[in-house]
């Protein structure tokens, strides 16, 4: 008797032996099932975004950084080795299954616009602030409409996780990857499988993520507001946030 096991035509005996040996093989270490997956573009390379593709490379990732000039990153590139490369924000954001936008908050208005279609589902890490002596007309629209709201009308479509805004650069440098307790990061953002994503992102670069809500949740977190610019524990920071533990 035959059998059409696999798309193989094999006898009875031949189909049990291959079907049992299949069951025997080992599983593939889990970096190797994700490792096509580790890819981030980020969209600003100055303090916050070389700070984290710095991370990030150390932890495995390809890191594609971005500026309107960038063979300006040409050295920052050179640093990093063969996981690190620069051009553009469109080709970052092509590049990254997740994107990393660290520019002053005055250009989100144009950058969603530019890159409109590419940006549409992509998951989205928002780590900017609005400054109103820097961001002028953007800095009071989020003072009206909150933080969240904002960057969610100017990046229409992405899938946005509020995170890596609420400390210094140098806070981040100087914390990651410190022994536990690990400095907790908080985030927020409507899409679950986006937040999933940027926890993994938090965790890969050093820190204990947080969840502290959906996107309007992120005003409890932004620049002047009392959770900003803390180095906390994830317990302390829940505190501090009202987060259930």
């Amino acid at each position: 008797m035959r059998s059409d096991v696999f798309g193989i035509s094999l006898g009875r005996r031949a189909a049990l032996a291959l079907l049992a040996g299949s069951f025997l093989l080992p599983a593939l270490p889990a970096l190797a099932q994700s490792e096509t997956t580790k890819r981030i573009g980020i969209i600003g390379a100055g303090n916050i975004g070389g700070t984290l593709g710095r991370l990030w490379i150390k932890a495995g990732y390809e890191v594609f950084f971005s500026s309107r000039h960038p063979e300006e990153l040409k050295a920052l590139v050179e640093e990093l080795g063969p996981k690190a490369r620069a051009g553009t924000p469109a080709e970052a954001i092509a590049f990254g299954n997740a994107v990393l936008i660290a520019v002053p908050y005055k250009a989100y208005p144009e950058l969603g616009r530019e890159n409109a279609a590419a940006l549409k589902n992509k998951v989205v890490i928002d780590a900017g602030n609005a400054v109103k002596a820097r961001d002028g007309a953007v800095a009071d629209e989020v003072e009206r409409d909150g933080i969240g709201a904002v960057s969610a009308k100017y990046l229409a479509g992405a899938r946005v996780v509020r995170a890596f805004n609420a400390a210094n650069y140098k806070i981040f440098q100087k914390n990651a990857g410190r022994p536990e307790p690990r400095m907790a990061v908080p985030i927020a953002g409507n899409d679950p499988k986006a937040l999933e994503t940027a926890r993994t992102l938090v965790s890969d670069a050093g820190f204990d993520p947080v969840v502290v809500g959906e996107l309007k949740a992120a005003d409890t977190f932004a620049m002047g507001s009392p959770g900003f610019g803390h180095d906390l524990s994830a317990p302390e920071l829940k505190q501090k946030l009202g987060v259930k533990p």
